[in-house]
């Protein structure tokens, strides 16, 4: 039998040395047992290896903060760094006015201010100033740009530079171009003005 005993008929003698046998092998793994019922549980990888479980649930932790964090930084990336700092803005200014009384007197700087820098369709001065602060950005170091005649067209609608002797070396390809473009325009305006002649 599974447990160690003989099966079917046995004699009182047969059966008293079996289970004396069977307690002095209990005692014997009783040892064990009590080992066994306070040891660890020892986890090894593929290779054999033993694992050391708190040091991967640390890794791991840190593995899942520092992904946390990229996800907050990128998910306030996608919102608009930009628009982020003018709805901090927008919070501050708001804060701002919350602390001041209810009624707005004619005297209050920040209504002025605001008011004066709101730029208004129609208005007659906004040219003047506009002008004027393009002059005053004009006095600033600027690129120097291309002065000479009206350079040929290209594909980009670059500019040549400003060293540029207005001297075309090109191989004529925009122009083909510029004319395989003209030609196909003319042939759908013909074939379309073909179609609803009868009309």
């Amino acid at each position: 039998m599974f447990s160690g005993v003989k099966a079917g008929l046995v004699s009182a003698d047969v059966l008293r040395r079996e289970q004396q046998e069977l307690r002095r092998q209990e005692r014997n793994n009783k040892h064990l047992e009590e080992e066994s019922r306070h040891s660890e549980t020892v986890f090894r990888d593929k290779s054999g290896r033993k694992r050391d479980l708190a040091q991967e649930r640390l890794e791991q932790r840190q593995k899942e903060e520092a992904k946390a964090e990229r996800d907050e930084q990128y998910a306030k990336w996608g919102k608009g760094l930009a628009q982020g700092r003018q709805q901090q803005q927008n919070v501050e200014d708001a804060i701002k006015e919350m602390q001041k009384p209810l009624a707005r007197y004619i005297d209050d700087q920040d209504l002025d201010r605001m008011l004066r820098e709101q730029e208004r369709e129609g208005d007659p001065m906004a040219d003047f100033i506009k002008k004027k602060k393009a002059k005053e950005n004009k006095e600033k170091k600027e690129k120097p740009r291309y002065n000479g005649p009206a350079p040929p067209l290209n594909r980009f609608n670059i500019w040549p530079g400003h060293r540029w002797d207005g001297v075309d070396r090109s191989n004529g390809f925009e122009q083909q171009h510029f004319a395989r473009i003209a030609n196909r325009k003319a042939v759908q305006e013909l074939a379309y003005k073909w179609s609803v002649e009868d009309m």
